[in-house]
């Protein structure tokens, strides 16, 4: 059965031979014009469905539009281009000739490495053409895809990329349509997976006109951190990201998407948003890689007989693992300190480690669903992410703080179990570059976003005070996240790049053969601080043993490969003269046996 087309796009210009359609939502807007450089206001014609239309002959790329809604001059929402910041020019770009092919050969998932990207802080130039000139070194370290953090035009010009307000156009501090297309195109030459980090569940604080004139977007009755919620029960509001997530797949070639905090989709239409949402983008792309981020944990949205959403994020792991590496227990990481081993055996067995248990927050609400029944694939694990380094008060990363036995630990671990492993960008290489927090807005929203992210971190101050805490607004915050080529070759950072490609080398030996099979399940057995874990498959089964604790255990001979040595291992791991196996500190081994 053949797949059916797309429905016709409803949002932003139609360009075709001769000239131009101009489109914008504006269900509230008594009229509209459309405002073209150096002409005259066009009024444009209202739909019954609340679309204004007008078509203008001679209309080619490159034009400068704008439409007016009463005193206001506004960007068209679904702009493909700013002329300059998001609050500006819109400009008319024609699409691709045709859609952007995929490549040939896309990896399985279960090959999936990824190196998680910010185009603006990446390179010193922080542009779309910058980034493919590194693309050599992640292909070379091991990564086989790259995600890029959200691209969205933002106001100013810098961002993380969580305050993108035209959501159809890439900002034009890092390039244009064009640019992103060849950066696409460039890793699909070296075999790179290219995913996009995409955000729906609000717009950022500055730059968004659509309550002038589409209020129906928002709903003013339910409350997020950002706003009123969006309004996920409209079809049309709906369609507009629906739209948009098949958009970056079709015009721009990318392999996945990453949907930002689906949890914060705070109205009854999330559920089939989301559903709308993959089904948006396997009709453009069944093989499309759609990961979630969701804080409720719920593994029904990753099973396989349902063709909705590839992987999650999983957060659990991450925070199992640093209170175990770190010893951090406050904040966020206290929910995982209470036993953390046997934690750390369900995030790698089970995927979370809250299957609807009380989680114990200041709600002590259940969270989570059951899914143990999960391939280790369907969760993408890591041992720092964006948020992870730019949410601690100083944007440090593990790299200038953890002993170098614990860091080695961490990353043998996600680089030698199923689960797919995730990495922030330098972390192949030990980067102590920071990632702090910044941002560029001005006025009172400036101070708002300053003082805000003080509030966060009230112990902070107390025992620093202000002189160490970077000012998020001040442009050298920016600038001192900036990877640069001569950090990434000295003598220690080559060394901890070479120790990862060794990595990435064993994982493709070890991991992907199995993974590469039918999944059976998994089971775990504790000895003190150290478990061994069983990963069993229809082509073997993939057994690791470790131990996150201070001092030496000795276990038993991990099942089913007595004097097996191991094919894999890390700092102490000794056979005993008995068959037992002795573990040092933060010591790990793995060993793959294939089916007889």
């Amino acid at each position: 059965m053949s797949t059916p087309p797309p429905p016709p796009r409803r949002f932003g210009p139609l360009v075709a031979d001769g000239g131009a359609q101009f489109r914008l939502y504006a269900p509230d807007a008594a009229a509209v014009d459309l405002t073209i450089e150096g002409k005259a206001p066009i009024a444009m014609t209202r739909d019954p469905d609340g679309f204004f239309r007008q078509d203008v002959a001679g209309a080619q790329p490159g034009t400068l539009y704008r439409f007016r809604v009463g005193e206001h001059l506004v960007p068209d929402p679904a702009s493909r281009l700013q002329a300059q910041d998001s609050d500006g020019w819109s400009v008319l770009v024609a699409g691709p000739v045709a859609d952007a092919p995929a490549p040939a050969g896309l990896r399985p998932w279960h090959e999936a490495v990824i190196a998680e990207i910010h185009v603006g802080t990446a390179t010193p130039e922080g542009t779309f053409h910058a980034l493919i000139e590194r693309l050599d070194h992640y292909r070379d370290a091991g990564f086989t895809a790259i995600e890029l953090m959200p691209v969205a035009d933002f106001p100013g010009r810098r961002n993380w990329g969580y305050d993108g307000v035209l959501f159809y156009a890439p900002d034009r501090a890092y390039g244009t349509p064009d640019d992103l297309r060849a950066l696409v195109a460039a890793a699909h030459e070296r075999g790179i997976a290219v995913l996009l980090d995409v955000v729906y569940n609000h717009f950022g604080p500055s730059g968004n006109y659509l309550p002038l004139y589409a209020k129906s977007f928002f709903r003013e009755d339910v409350a997020t951190p950002w706003g009123p919620a969006i309004d996920l029960e409209n079809e049309t509001v709906r369609a507009f990201f629906s739209e948009n997530a098949a958009y970056w797949l079709a015009d721009f070639g990318f392999d996945g998407l990453r949907f930002d905090a689906v949890h914060a989709l705070a109205t009854d239409g999330a559920e089939p948003f989301l559903r709308e949402i993959a089904g948006a983008c396997r009709a453009v792309r069944p093989d499309a890689y759609l990961v979630l981020e969701n804080h409720d944990n719920i593994g029904g949205w990753l099973t396989r007989d349902e063709d909705l959403f590839t992987a999650q994020w999983n957060d659990d792991w991450h925070h199992v693992f640093h209170v175990l590496a770190t010893g951090e227990r406050t904040g966020y990481y206290a929910p995982y300190a209470q036993d953390s081993v046997v934690s750390a055996a369900r995030a790698l067995t089970e995927g979370f480690v809250f299957q609807g248990e009380p989680y114990p927050d200041a709600h002590g609400h259940p969270r989570g669903t059951s899914c143990a029944d999960l391939p280790p694939d369907a969760f993408v694990s890591f041992v720092q992410n964006h948020d992870h380094i730019g949410n601690r008060p100083l944007g440090d990363r593990l790299a200038a703080s953890l002993a170098p036995e614990r860091l080695a630990f961490l990353r043998f671990v996600l680089m030698l179990s199923p689960e797919i492993p995730l990495l922030f960008m330098g972390e192949e290489a030990l980067a102590r570059t920071p990632f702090p927090f910044f941002c560029d807005f001005e006025g009172d929203l400036a101070t708002a976003v300053r003082e805000g992210r003080r509030s966060e971190f009230g112990a902070f101050f107390e025992a620093h005070g202000d002189a160490t805490f970077p000012d998020p607004l001040d442009e050298a915050t920016f600038l001192a996240a900036k990877l640069r080529p001569e950090d990434m070759a000295t003598p220690d950072a080559q060394r901890a790049l070479d120790a990862f490609r060794r990595l990435a080398e064993q994982r493709r030996r070890l991991v992907w053969p199995l993974a590469a099979s039918g999944y059976v399940g998994a089971s775990s057995r504790r000895f003190g601080s150290a478990l061994h874990i069983l990963w069993r498959f229809e082509a073997g089964t993939l057994v690791m043993a470790l131990n996150p604790g201070e001092k030496a255990i000795v276990t038993d001979a991990p099942t089913g490969i007595p004097g097996m040595p191991a094919a894999a291992s890390l700092h102490d791991v000794t056979h005993e003269a008995d068959g037992r196996l002795a573990l040092g500190p933060f010591a790990a081994a793995v060993w793959s046996v294939e089916t007889a």
